[in-house]
């Protein structure tokens, strides 16, 4: 992949005008986002996913670069996947991508050809980098990974929990094209007494008083070759919503860590706290234990940063109240990912799991993508059904068979239940 190119003065000048016009589609698409309500910009629709919880029923709308989404909230925008998206394939859909934003003030357009990415603190050469230069800096490289928000499923909480009600759609896996976050910091040169590296967007708060929103990684992860700076999204430029032009990309970690928007990185010699740390040492916590839960309605007595994605699963191609056939063989398919030792089995029931059935892996894109299955099964009888789905790792790591209850409705990864009708 080629990260520059020299032009002409006639290039350069067509090159121009192709960036005015691609800064006035942005604009012109992404302006409306500061309107309030944010739902003005969308088309909205009659039908949603299907699902409705406490507080009402989803609607879907579409937003610039995006079909129609189910939306949760309208400012900032949050935005989760139709569930009938994960049976188009294991590469989710640029425009078929889930949103969520944390504070308000997002951007509204970013021109390609001002914007910079600075790199400061304990650093021996701090840098402003420009889009080409950041392109320019290393060999490009790809990376399959699923991006999984910490809240997904919360909407299924018992007893219900505090935040956005999540159904199973605010993941998502693509193939992810950029620069390995090491070439970046190895540039600027990391100083003696180097703890963390912290991350920030452009995106900031409504008021004062509210915390930006910033992550950070130790530094020993932050040189490892998995974190990388993205700008490049199944093939294209990132969606604006999902982040462009650069994304911070941690494979096999929560959404809380893929900063979009990405404006400064900075190398500190302490842990990261204080105001804009908010997010870092009251959110996105779980109880500090092994299965990283509680009794359903407690609250724990310690917590740590919710970390890297548990093993998970799940039925794509029947729906919870599908109707299938009795007396004939049909295919079931799915699909299952973890943290990124990468999916070593996976088994169905379709007897509410009394027994089960070795599913079929399908192609293997990488450790931290999505892997699907396939599993052929009949039914001897009509009446009602309960299938379900299980995968474990190369680690031995499965899915618990009940819920591990935490107070935020974080990291939900039971094996899931999908009762049908056999007609």
């Amino acid at each position: 992949m080629r990260s520059g190119r020299e032009t002409t003065p006639t290039a350069q000048h067509g090159a121009q005008r192709a960036s005015s016009r691609r800064r006035f589609v942005q604009r012109a698409g992404l302006l409306a986002l500061g309107a309030s309500p944010l739902a003005a910009l969308a088309a909205g629709r009659d039908t949603g996913d299907g699902v409705t919880f406490a507080d009402g029923p989803r609607p879907l709308v579409t937003y610039p670069q995006k079909r129609p989404l189910i939306r949760v909230t309208t400012r900032p925008p949050h935005l989760e996947t139709p569930f009938s998206v994960f049976n188009e394939g294991p590469i989710t859909a640029n425009d078929a991508f889930f949103v969520r934003y944390h504070l308000a003030n997002i951007p509204l357009a970013v021109d390609p050809a001002t914007y910079r990415l600075t790199v400061k603190g304990k650093v021996n050469t701090p840098l402003n980098l420009s889009l080409a230069e950041l392109k320019a800096l290393a060999e490009p490289v790809e990376v399959v990974a699923v991006n999984q928000c910490s809240g997904n499923s919360r909407g299924y909480s018992s007893p219900r929990v505090f935040g956005a009600q999540l159904a199973n759609g605010a993941m998502g896996n693509a193939r992810w094209v950029g620069v390995p976050l090491r070439k970046v910091l190895e540039k600027a040169g990391v100083a003696a007494g180097a703890r963390q590296v912290t991350f920030n967007g452009l995106d900031t708060p409504v008021l004062p008083a509210t915390s930006d929103f910033r992550k950070a990684l130790d530094i020993e992860h932050a040189l490892q070759d998995e974190p990388m700076l993205a700008w490049g999204m199944n093939g294209k430029d990132l969606p604006f919503l999902n982040g462009y032009p650069v994304k911070l990309i941690v494979p096999g970690y929560f959404g809380t860590y893929w900063v979009k928007h990405l404006s400064e990185i900075e190398v500190i010699d302490h842990v990261f706290d204080g105001h804009d740390a908010l997010f870092m040492t009251t959110a996105y916590r779980v109880p500090d234990n092994d299965c990283q839960c509680v009794a359903p309605g407690s609250t724990a007595a310690k917590t740590r940063p919710i970390s890297m994605l548990p093993v998970r699963s799940f039925i794509t191609s029947v729906q919870a109240g599908g109707i299938l056939p009795s007396a004939r063989s049909i295919e079931l398919k799915g699909i299952a990912f973890d943290a990124g030792a990468g999916i070593k089995t996976v088994e169905v029931s379709i007897d509410g799991g009394q027994s089960w059935k070795a599913a079929t892996l399908g192609q293997d894109l990488g450790r931290f993508s999505f892997r699907e299955w396939r599993a052929p099964v009949s039914f001897a009888k009509k009446g009602r059904a309960v299938l379900m789905v299980r995968a474990t790792n190369q680690k031995g790591e499965g899915q618990p068979a009940t819920v591990d209850w935490n107070p935020a409705g974080y990291r939900r990864h039971v094996v899931e239940s999908t009762p049908v009708t056999i007609a």
